[in-house]
């Protein structure tokens, strides 16, 4: 008697993944659908053998949503949407392997890995001028106001001039990596009148302005590292008259002679001298020569 005996298979074996606890870096500019996990790094293997179903979960706060896995059947992680570091540099994914799709009524074995993701800044931003303003909600962009300050008219400034609301600086918004910035003029000073300090910024007089026309310049502010990475912020200069002294007259008392029955807006001569009009002057020492 021939007896034939088919051996069932009982799913008495759970999937096992290759490695339970993961750490990745990835880099903030890291392109969307970039894979940041291989796939050989999170597969499973079932001795079964079955087929494994994954699911990929997020348990950080607020970072969910960036990160997803390839298909039920292709654990293979990738970027999802851009990363930016301001909001978080952390996070930790859950990837679980099933011999059983999710909702199944059968025995179902499950396996979990813990994958720790480390955000990298990166150079991702231009300098900013400080002080500035945030235009939007995650505050990636921040605008600064026009820098104004005034210079007198034939005169030669020996310091830096004063500035408002403050000197001229900019900083890299990528705080981790603090690149060097450099300060240039532009634009807006035909004449060179002006020079910015290349390493602080501050802003000094080569000669002395000749109008009373203002001066709007263009100041760029640079990463010596990528001169692509700029930012320009305007200066305004006002160029004035100088007024460190009140005007006075030359004498305190001035005597005159006029005649009777002169028409309306004849001269008023000098008191003892009838022959020459009689003339009130003021001077200003802030215009010696005028």
């Amino acid at each position: 008697l021939d007896i034939q005996v088919t051996i069932l298979n009982v799913n008495d074996n759970s999937p096992v993944l290759k490695q339970t606890n993961i750490t990745a870096v990835v880099p903030e500019d890291t392109k969307v659908n970039a894979i940041v996990v291989p796939r050989k790094d999170v597969s499973a293997s079932d001795a079964d053998p079955d087929t494994i179903y994954y699911e990929l979960t997020t348990i950080v706060t607020g970072t969910d949503g960036y990160f997803a896995i390839k298909g039920v059947n292709n654990p293979e992680i990738y970027l999802q949407k851009a990363l930016d570091y301001e909001k978080f540099n952390l996070t930790t994914l859950v990837l679980y392997a099933r011999d059983r799709p999710v909702g199944s009524l059968e025995v179902t074995n499950t396996a979990t890995a813990t994958i720790n993701i480390y955000i990298e800044q990166a150079d991702t931003k231009p300098p900013w001028f400080l002080p500035c303003t945030f235009i939007n909600t995650d505050k990636s962009i921040c605008i600064s106001s026009r820098y104004t300050g005034t210079v007198n008219i034939y005169e030669v400034s020996t310091e830096p001039l004063i500035l408002e609301p403050g000197p001229i600086y900019a900083i890299d918004p990528d705080y981790l990596l603090n690149e060097k910035i450099v300060y240039s003029i532009v634009g807006g000073d035909p004449d060179k009148v002006f020079s910015v300090d290349a390493d602080t910024g501050n802003l000094t007089m080569n000669k002395e302005a000749t109008s009373l026309d203002s001066y709007l310049l263009q100041v760029m502010a640079t990463q010596v590292n990528n001169i692509q990475k700029y930012s320009i912020a305007s200066v305004e200069i006002k160029v004035v008259s100088k007024n460190n002294h009140p005007p006075y007259f030359k004498t305190r008392i001035y005597n005159g002679t006029v005649f009777a029955g002169l028409d309306p807006r004849s001269f008023v001569f000098q008191a003892g001298d009838p022959s020459t009009p009689l003339m009130i002057t003021a001077e200003d020492d802030d215009f010696p020569n005028v």
